[in-house]
């Protein structure tokens, strides 16, 4: 078969097939990504293997490519008008999520009896979101809201935070083990956050100066695009994070740039079918058979995780000055898991091979979040409406 053939087949069957799911969607208000990441499965190894056996080549780079876009859209939400409106309670959020999360873990499963280094490495991996997943299910809501703006807010910002308590994590764990070596990763985070943060604003100057200047629907889509794959083939080289890096340029772009909308605009019209292939191939990856290797330690992964992030955010909406936003449906709006999880636990077990049940787990739950993750979101964006409606 010509690699033509092979690669533009399913390809095309793919695309056509998120037509009829995003219909079935609409009847059974099923987000579109669980669909799609349910398709992904159907059609991958695990069940009728109707993609090509390189398919897992095609992943990572149409991975980084939609994720550079969602990432670059999702900074593109925090102007100097929303950062002023809800940049504190942005933070505030963010914060308690990661920090009630990782307490929630640790404990839990220390004193169901796991080592406490590896209890550790699980809270620091529990507190990343999926960003991907999440920002799709608001913007497939179509309702806008300041409940889905803060939630777009904090998810932009929400694996930054789980970035740096895994590095400390890390560091903590080798000081236990005593081993003395715990001061290097906490410097190779520290240039994972630093280096992007520093990449994405390098490159989001110039962006944002160019963007008045030019005109034209094609000229500006060239530009939106040519700006997040230079920042991601950047982030890469360095050996920075990527998504934080577009997060970044898309936050400077929004904010310096004289007609900051119109990048976004280019943009998001092209974005969907990247994010589509990006969630099939995802669920093809997925091995339905990692569920039956969870074992009770991933159970209870798996339920303190949904405890932290209930807690925390119920934790959030106590001050008064935070109960204009119903910030307690946060917790569900955030339960999506997926790749930055999934490179924590690659770079756990790469630093402690003593630690090997950390990856199965992490499969295991990913398949979890990811496929009902996106249904919290959903409840919890529809509970928000609900509660905004006045009563007959």
């Amino acid at each position: 078969m010509a690699i033509e053939t092979s690669i533009l087949l399913p390809l095309g069957g793919v695309l056509l097939a998120s037509l009829a799911l995003e219909s079935i969607g609409r009847r059974t208000r099923l987000p579109r990504v669980t669909l799609l990441i349910l398709f992904g499965i159907a059609v991958g190894p695990s069940g009728l293997q109707w993609l090509p056996e390189d398919f897992e080549q095609w992943y990572s780079l149409v991975a980084v490519m939609a994720l550079g876009m969602i990432g670059f859209l999702l900074g593109g939400h925090l102007t100097r008008q929303r950062i002023k409106r809800l940049g504190a309670l942005v933070a505030w959020v963010s914060l308690l999520q990661v920090l009630v999360t990782y307490a929630i873990v640790a404990l839990g499963l220390y004193i169901l009896g796991l080592d406490l280094s590896l209890a550790l490495l699980f809270a620091a991996i529990a507190t990343a979101t999926d960003p991907a997943a999440t920002n799709d299910v608001v913007e497939e809501f179509e309702t806008e809201s300041t409940f889905g703006e803060l939630l777009q807010g904090v998810v932009a910002i929400d694996d930054a935070w789980g970035l740096i308590v895994f590095s400390l994590s890390v560091v903590l764990v080798h000081l236990l083990s005593g081993d003395g070596g715990g001061f290097l990763p906490l410097q190779a985070g520290l240039w994972d956050l630093g280096g992007a943060l520093l990449l994405g604003i390098i490159l989001g100057v110039p962006m944002a100066y160019a963007s008045g200047r030019l005109h034209g629907d094609k000229p500006l889509l060239v530009e939106a695009l040519g700006g997040v794959f230079l920042c991601v083939g950047l982030a890469e080289w360095l050996q920075v994070s990527y998504l934080l890096a577009c997060v970044t340029l898309g936050i400077t772009v929004a904010n310096l740039a004289r007609h900051h909308r119109r990048p976004f605009r280019a943009l998001e019209d092209i974005e969907w079918p990247f994010a589509i292939l990006f969630f099939v191939l995802s669920g093809a990856l997925l091995e339905l058979s990692d569920l039956t290797t969870i074992g009770l330690t991933g159970v209870a992964y798996i339920l303190l995780r949904v405890a932290g992030r209930l807690l925390g955010a119920w934790l959030a909406g106590i001050p008064a000055w935070t109960r204009v936003i119903p910030v307690r449906w946060m917790g569900p709006a955030m339960l999506p898991q997926a790749g930055v999880a999934m490179a924590m636990a690659i770079v756990a077990v790469h630093t402690f091979p003593e630690y090997d049940m950390i990856l199965p787990i992490v499969i295991a739950s990913t398949v979890i979040f990811e496929l009902l993750g996106p249904l919290g979101t959903r409840f919890a964006l529809r509970r928000v409406t609900d509660l905004a409606k006045p009563i007959d």
